[in-house]
């Protein structure tokens, strides 16, 4: 008897078939963290991975239609967050996830928007040198932004007692990590700037990526960049970096070393100042003895002034002397030429000459009479000579012995038959006056002085 015939019997295909769909059915999309390893790209496109972490691992696939939106170059190592559809491979056996979705987990996804934000802000040039101002060489006023609790204060406060025991402090509380961090330290940097201070310290302890995740927020960045008042950033410890480094005026590595650059060495400063006393003194020393020996020189080469005013006093009555002398040469000299020049205007007395003047006067207006008279009988003669000729050339003689001018209707004189027509207006021009008359016969001579008639004949005729 065959055991089996009462059993169901499934082949391998079978079984990996049944248990794909079990599983299919079971779980739906999932998201699963863990670390990348064994990780391979072949031609297709594809890529294989297995995510693992300390426990477990399991093989997943994600094809080339859903690998292509991935922003993130995936490499063992990596911790990554994927999301997928849980399956079996049957050809294998193997359990496995589709994924169609994988971005960084953890720290890579805070790490990725720390370098893009990082990236963004230095090409709007956030971090150039031009920006970053000079610290003031010995401020009055600091002030700290910070967790009033956290050791970084009591650390930056026992520097400046022991280095700069006379500076002033103002301590602004903020939270600086969770939640409400972020709108707290914006408060309180704002509350800073308001303040009469030299600079503003910017600081917290050390801690992981995302305790210190509030110093990488764009606002917080931001924030710092648009201070007019410069800032220094200590963030954490030696080895952390936050973006508040890159856009603040000065990083300090540490909450201790950034205490240490904002302030001077008070000591150092006062063996500074007493070495400075010390040398002054002497050149000043070196000073007075230096101009004690000139004065004495000088008082040694200095003259009574009584000395100077005798010599003054000579040498006043020596030029008051010159200057009498001078005077009378001079006034004698004036003299003689004063009389010379009035004997010369008494003989060119403008009396004498206007005497002459209107006589010359006289005789020019005599001389100009005689020319006129003489121009104007000219004139007149050559007037009538003139007259006579106009009146010998002129047509008014011509016109009273009968003759007249003839005009066409456009005023022009007519001097033949070629432009008369009949029927035109034409008019004659008598001595006394003009007669309009309408041309009725046009009579062409070929001799025209052969038929000339007496100014009798043409009047009867015109009658």
């Amino acid at each position: 008897m065959d055991i089996n015939q009462n059993r169901p019997v499934l082949t391998v295909s079978q079984l990996n078939k049944q248990a794909r769909l079990t599983i299919e059915e079971r779980f739906q999309m999932v998201w699963v963290t863990g670390e990348l390893s064994n990780f391979a790209r072949p031609r297709s496109g594809h890529w294989y991975f297995t995510l693992k972490d300390s426990g477990a691992q399991v093989r997943c696939a994600m094809f080339a239609n859903s690998n292509r939106r991935v922003q993130m170059q995936p490499t063992d190592g990596q911790q990554v967050l994927i999301r997928g559809r849980v399956s079996l491979y049957e050809g294998r056996g193997d359990f496995q996830i589709i994924a169609d979705q994988m971005e960084p987990a953890g720290e890579g996804v805070l790490r990725q928007a720390f370098d893009a934000l990082k990236v963004k802000l230095a090409d709007e040039g956030l971090f150039d040198r031009e920006r970053k101002r000079p610290l003031p060489d010995i401020p009055k006023h600091i002030a700290v932004v910070t967790s009033p609790t956290g050791a970084a204060l009591q650390d930056v406060l026992a520097v400046w007692q022991r280095r700069f025991p006379t500076l002033q402090v103002t301590v602004i509380p903020t939270a600086v990590q969770g939640p409400e961090a972020e709108a707290q330290v914006l408060r309180a940097l704002n509350a800073a700037s308001k303040l009469a201070v030299d600079a503003i310290l910017l600081t917290r302890g050390g801690g992981s990526l995302e305790d210190l995740w509030t110093f990488n927020l764009e606002s917080v960045a931001r924030a710092v960049a648009a201070s007019q008042i410069p800032i220094v950033s200590a963030i954490g410890h030696e080895i952390d970096i936050a973006i508040t480094d890159f856009v603040a005026d000065l990083r300090a590595p540490t909450p201790s070393v950034a205490a240490e650059l904002m302030v001077p060495d008070g000591q150092e400063m006062l063996q500074n100042i007493d070495g400075e006393f010390r040398h002054l003194t002497v050149l000043m020393e070196g000073q007075l003895r230096e101009r004690q020996l000139q004065l004495d020189k000088l008082n040694l080469r200095l003259v009574s002034p009584e000395s100077y005013l005798q010599q003054a006093w000579m040498r006043l009555d020596d030029l008051s002397n010159r200057i009498a002398r001078s005077a009378g040469k001079t006034f004698e000299g004036t003299a003689s030429r004063y009389n010379n020049l009035y004997k010369r205007l008494i003989n060119q007395s403008p009396s004498f000459a206007l005497i002459r003047a209107k006589e010359k006067l006289h005789r020019l207006e005599a001389s100009l009479e005689d020319g006129m008279n003489r121009q104007l009988q000219a004139q007149n003669r050559s007037i009538a000579m003139l007259a006579r000729m106009i009146d010998g050339i002129s047509p008014l003689h011509t016109l009273g012995r009968g003759y007249a001018f003839i005009r066409d209707d456009s005023g022009a004189l007519m001097s033949d038959t070629n432009r008369a027509e009949v029927g035109a207006t034409i008019t004659a021009q008598l001595q006394d006056g003009t007669i309009a008359a309408s041309i009725t016969q046009v009579t062409k001579q070929t001799n025209p002085l052969s038929t000339i008639e007496t100014p009798q004949s043409e009047e009867a005729k015109d009658a």
